[in-house]
């Protein structure tokens, strides 16, 4: 399992022009800025379970009837998938069988919190990662903490990739954008005694039924101040409170991490420095080399 947290492949400092799916990536999330969150949660789901190599994208088949999709963290709340797709094609016409899946995730990771922050978030991203064939569901809860974590289970989780508490801080502001399904947080935030401000208790439970599941499962926006812009607004939720996850709140319980939601809650130019570092980081986490991976053909099956 140690393996699992190196990086194991050198990257490059990026792909050909005429390679790149950036402008079509940038093209969708115009379109539809709702996905870039889920692109962003996307290539964090990857990288956590085997490392960066598209294992989150593959189909169930006769022989691997429960990929990572499938797992309970991934399904059905990840978004993104068909964008990825048609990245992949693109690129496929332009230079075949040259750019990883691996590297289309970590590309729209990189395109999504650019375009969500108003292009206060801007990083060079390297390339070069290969594609995985092994896709597990039962490895999601292993590897990728949930949103009733407390801070030792997500400081543990993340120091497992080679990430560390400051880096889990940071990449934690991506909880400014996008939504969640009431199922996340209710049992743990509204039914059992929390932290939570009592108008945000409110407002969760006139949207949110008692006990949601299946069909009857509403989605509510993670952060109701400015729900589309990938910002420093959601340490300033945590301070106050406004945060959906007990993993959220959970940044409040030491006083290293509680110093690091201050600060970034202040600084809002160093947080987005930070966050574009430990993106970059993230991306390298566990990269397949030589025969460990290939280049796929589709991002879907294994060629």
């Amino acid at each position: 399992m140690a393996s699992r947290s190196a990086t194991t492949r050198t990257l490059a400092p990026g792909l050909r022009p005429w390679c790149g799916p950036r402008l079509r990536s940038k093209k969708a999330l115009r379109a539809n800025p709702g996905v870039g969150a889920g692109l962003i949660r996307m290539l964090f789901h990857d990288c956590f379970v085997e490392g960066c190599d598209a294992s989150v994208l593959l189909d169930p088949t006769a022989a691997n009837p429960q990929p990572e999709k499938l797992g309970a963290p991934n399904n059905p709340s990840l978004r993104g998938y068909e964008v990825i797709d048609a990245a992949k094609n693109a690129v496929e016409k332009a230079c075949p069988g040259t750019v990883s899946c691996a590297d289309i995730v970590a590309f729209a990771g990189r395109d999504a919190s650019y375009l969500l922050s108003g292009a206060k978030i801007s990083f060079h991203m390297p390339a070069g990662r290969l594609d995985g064939r092994m896709s597990l569901a039962s490895e999601t809860l292993t590897f990728l903490p949930g949103p009733s974590s407390n801070l030792s289970s997500l400081v543990s989780a993340f120091a497992a990739k080679g990430l560390s508490a400051e880096d889990m801080v940071v990449l934690s502001g991506a909880h400014s954008i996008g939504r969640s399904h009431c199922s996340s947080f209710v049992q743990d935030r509204l039914a059992a005694q929390s932290d939570i401000s009592v108008p945000l208790a409110s407002f969760l439970r006139q949207r949110c039924p008692a006990s949601p599941a299946g069909a009857n499962d509403p989605t509510v926006r993670q952060d109701v101040v400015t729900p589309h812009a990938l910002d420093n607004q959601f340490y300033r939720n945590v301070l106050a409170r406004r945060v959906l996850f007990t993993s959220d709140a959970a940044l409040l319980s030491s006083p290293e991490t509680g110093r690091m939601v201050r600060a970034n809650a202040r600084f809002a130019a160093s947080w987005e420095k930070k966050f574009a570092k430990a993106m970059v980081k993230m991306a390298a986490i566990g990269v397949k080399t030589g025969g460990d991976g290939e280049i796929r053909r589709s991002c879907r099956l294994v060629n």
